[in-house]
């Protein structure tokens, strides 16, 4: 009846044990989805700002495109005022060589148009009296023919004088009226090119407003997801904390259950042989010596047999060190789609068979896993992931997902 009860109350002690962890570890497995949850919401807020960039940054780049086409317009405007200021200059500077020819011109109308007046005048005083005496004055008939000659050469001098008169006259008007219609379409040209320039610079000026606003807007979203990325690392900081949390009450439930059932096999053994030192004392009741003999035998055998199992234990934690917990054991490289940059987080040349990435283990720890010793040089995976380093990218992926048992040997 004695070793029934002890009995119940081990295995009383026992399931109690072996039940207060999971509960341990339900309250952190709470935690850790909590803080998933607000990271999750963290970081999708970190999205959207760092989308409202990228959408900010793009309209600022046309932006600036577009006033670098403005400036480009206004030094092209700017060129071609000065070409049409120097074309108007050399327009201005033919009129007044015009104006100088056209002052000449009209001297040399005034001395035709008094020659003309003095001819016409000596003409109707004279009339054709004048012909007419000189022709009947000639000395003989050649005289008559060479007089007769003159008179048409002079009537063709008066008529050739009218001509040029006139073609002198209408030669200045066209002259005049050209350069004043050529130096009119020039002052359009230049206002319009004024106007032009007013028009482009006002959009200089407000292109230059709105990117230097949109520059605003980018500072201010920078600085915004810069803090939420920092919250981001600080609640990944804390999850990694929870799992490792996690992990260690799941190590530490494990080697309670062990230890309790190292402890339960030993108290098993003992009454095992309790009851067979009661039976051969039962049936050894004849002879005294016989039964001191039994029972110093079993004595012996008990305490051997506890000795046995307390080396053994003490061999197990020495070889393999302390117990993590069953781990998620991953691959990567040094290539670019394992974001490799060469060397480890702690500065070191990863090695294959001797690198692993892990996340709230010190640097330099030293992991036993399926019989290997590795070495934590690097980070990259949250704890309760284990990412082992390989030579080759395609390595790493034959190498896939599994777990295992983790100890720590330092």
């Amino acid at each position: 009846m004695r070793n029934k009860k002890c009995t119940s109350l081990f295995l009383t002690f026992l399931i109690a044990s072996l039940t207060i962890t999971p509960v341990y570890a339900s309250a952190t497995q709470k935690k850790i989805t909590e803080a998933e949850q607000q990271k999750t919401e963290t970081q999708s807020n970190l999205n959207a700002s760092q989308d409202k960039i990228s959408s900010l940054e793009a309209k600022k780049g046309d932006l600036e495109a577009y006033l670098t086409e403005l400036n480009q317009q206004l030094t092209d405007l700017s060129k071609n005022l000065s070409d049409l200021q120097e074309k108007s200059d050399a327009k201005q500077a033919e009129l007044q060589q015009i104006e100088e020819e056209l002052n000449d011109a009209k001297a040399r109308r005034e001395e035709q148009y008094e020659s003309m007046k003095l001819r016409i005048q000596y003409m109707y005083e004279n009339g054709n009296d004048s012909y007419m005496t000189m022709l009947t004055e000639a000395k003989d008939f050649t005289d008559f023919l060479n007089k007769a000659e003159n008179i048409m050469q002079l009537t063709k001098y008066d008529r050739k004088m009218l001509d040029l008169y006139k073609e002198t006259q209408q030669e200045i008007e066209e002259k005049e009226a050209g350069v004043k219609k050529e130096q009119e379409a020039l002052e359009e040209l230049k206002q319009e090119s004024m106007d032009k320039q007013v028009e482009v610079s006002d959009l200089v000026r407000n292109t230059t407003k709105q990117i230097d606003t949109y520059s605003s807007q980018i500072d201010s979203e920078q600085s915004a997801a810069k803090e939420l990325l920092e919250k981001v690392n600080s609640q990944e900081a804390v999850i990694d904390s929870l799992m490792k949390q996690q992990k260690d009450e799941e190590a530490a439930a494990a080697l309670a259950a062990q230890k309790a059932q190292e402890e339960a096999a030993r108290r098993a053994e003992q009454e095992a042989a309790a009851q067979q030192a009661a039976a051969q004392q039962s049936a050894s009741q004849e002879s005294s010596q016989s039964y001191d003999e039994v029972q110093e035998e079993t004595s012996s055998n008990t305490e051997g047999s506890q000795e046995s199992t307390e080396q053994e234990n003490t061999s197990s934690d020495n070889s393999q060190g302390s117990y993590l917990g069953r781990f998620r054991l991953t691959g990567y490289c040094n290539c670019a789609l394992c974001h490799g940059q060469g060397y480890t987080a702690s500065g070191t040349v990863p090695q294959a068979g001797r690198t692993v990435a892990m996340n709230g283990i010190p640097f330099g720890t030293k992991l036993l896993i399926n019989g290997s010793v590795y070495v934590v040089e690097d980070r990259g995976v949250p704890y309760g992931n284990v990412d082992i380093y390989h030579d080759t990218h395609d390595q790493a992926l034959s190498f896939g997902v599994g777990y295992a048992d983790v100890y720590r040997l330092n």
